[in-house]
């Protein structure tokens, strides 16, 4: 069996609703970076996690 393990997991908290911004209201990615989650490589996750999201939380 061929598995590939992915060492970030997504943000998501199972709160999902787009807020009129574009953001979901629970993880605060943008409908375009859900739909990128599974091919984004780990370093653009990391990045996303660890500065994009806590940006974006912090401008709440």
């Amino acid at each position: 069996m061929n598995t590939l393990f992915r060492a970030v997991l997504s943000p998501c908290i199972g709160v999902c609703s787009l807020r009129d911004d574009g953001l979901c209201e629970g993880c605060l990615r943008s409908s375009a970076e859900i739909a990128r989650w599974s091919q984004m490589s780990d370093d653009e996750r990391l990045r996303l996690m660890e500065h994009v999201l806590p940006s974006r939380e912090a401008r709440r």
